[in-house]
């Protein structure tokens, strides 16, 4: 019989696998097609053929390896599970103390719940084997039952042979779910990330354990720890959301000094902490980065913090300098506009020019209430104190008296005749 003839004879008895016809067709058929018949319908995964073919090849020659082939397939279509288990203890007693008896059986009194008798199970192949691979199918049969320290114990003699990832991932499950040892299942996951280069399923279940402890140093460093195998975005976005839960700005400064890789970032953090020597140092280069002109206003604003005598003339002339320049090349930002327009009616430069600039950029955010202390403070400057003292009064009514400037602003305008 040709490949194809196999192949297509073999598709169409998986669709009529279940009939008794075709346990009938396979009485007729020889040892040898059954065998090839067999290897595709493992291949195709067509269990319950399988499972019909292997149960008429054991019938015929009683040779083991097909009623443990049989057995296999009953397992991987999860049907004929009961009587699978009788032939299997049929041979158990005709064959006694074989191990894969021993491990199939365990799977398939799993799989009808009959926990008790996979138990048993368990325990006869414990006697025999002390293999990882028994140790383990007799882990499932304790799991199942409750047994949960009998099931870690064995899982933790396998790890202790054969550290393997999907053993240690099991270990901490349960530790973490069933017996009360979640730190120490992060201890074995923070030894087995240090000696191996661990795959992403163990710092998820790490993550997962720190959330559940609400560790965030934990969940900080393990999120660097992935970083620097693996620099994905999302991983620096979680290193500084942990920093900010933290509070440590200058925990996040530190790090991503050393990263280099998020400038715009480190400057707001540079400029929360109110370090403009840093600030300015960094500027210069996102300014050339872009070539975006907020950049130059920003200078304009470091140059300004950072000044000892806010009053100094050179200063303040350098600070407009900044501004016009960032203006001319397009930027028209209100938060520019309101701080320079305040400079220039604070520092009494050109008060009406500040004003002017101030009402552009309440055009923007009208009811802005820091542009509107901005201009309240221009009619001050103007002695138009009706003006200043109504917007002042809303400024007040909506921020209360907080801030130092508000409350200056407050008392000196409302003195103003």
């Amino acid at each position: 019989m040709s490949w194809n003839r196999i192949v297509f004879t073999l598709l169409i008895t998986i669709g009529f696998s279940a009939t008794n016809s075709y346990a009938k067709e396979l009485m007729s058929i020889s040892e040898d097609e059954l065998i090839v018949r067999g290897i595709l319908a493992d291949e195709y995964r067509a269990y319950e053929s399988s499972y019909q073919i292997y149960k008429k090849l054991f019938d015929d020659t009683g040779a083991e390896i097909y009623l443990f082939k049989e057995a296999t397939s009953a397992l991987l279509s999860r049907t004929h599970i009961v009587e699978s288990i009788g032939r299997l203890k049929q041979w158990d007693k005709l064959h006694p103390n074989q191990l894969e008896v021993r491990r199939l059986l365990i799977p398939l009194y799993l799989t009808a719940r009959q926990v008790k008798n996979a138990k048993i199970e368990a325990g006869y192949l414990l006697e025999q084997s002390t293999n990882p691979i028994d140790l383990d199918l007799a882990s499932n049969s304790f799991l199942y039952s409750g047994n949960f320290k009998r099931a870690l114990e064995l899982l933790s003699k396998i790890y202790e042979t054969v550290p393997k990832e999907e053993i240690l991932l099991r270990m901490t499950a349960i530790m973490d779910e069933f017996t009360d040892e979640r730190k120490k299942a992060i201890q074995l996951l923070e030894t087995h990330r240090r000696m191996n280069f661990a795959s992403k399923d163990v710092y998820a279940r790490l993550l997962l354990l720190y959330q559940k402890e609400q560790d965030i140093d934990g969940i900080l460093e393990t999120y660097k720890a992935l970083y620097s195998q693996d620099d994905d975005e999302k991983y620096l976005e979680k290193i500084i959301d942990a920093y900010m839960y933290k509070r440590d700005i200058d925990g996040a400064i530190t790090f991503l000094e050393t990263d280099k890789s998020r400038n715009n970032i480190l400057y707001e953090l540079y400029k929360i902490k109110k370090y403009f020597d840093k600030a300015l140092a960094l500027v210069d280069t996102l300014y050339n980065e872009d070539k975006n002109a907020k950049w130059i206003a920003e200078k304009g604003v470091l140059i300004f913090e950072n000044s000892e005598d806010k009053n100094d003339k050179q200063m303040i002339k350098s600070v407009i300098s900044y501004f016009e320049k960032a203006f001319k090349l397009g930027n028209d930002d209100s938060i520019y506009l309101n701080y320079y327009g305040y400079t220039l009616i604070d520092k009494e430069v050109d008060v009406k020019k500040g004003m002017k600039i101030i009402k552009d950029a309440l055009i923007q955010q009208p009811d802005n209430t820091y542009y509107l202390d901005s201009l309240a403070w221009g009619y001050y400057k103007e002695r138009d104190c009706t003006k200043a003292y109504q917007l002042m009064k809303r400024v007040v009514e909506e921020e209360g008296l907080q801030e130092p400037e508000i409350i200056e602003h407050w008392n000196a305008i409302r003195q103003c005749k």
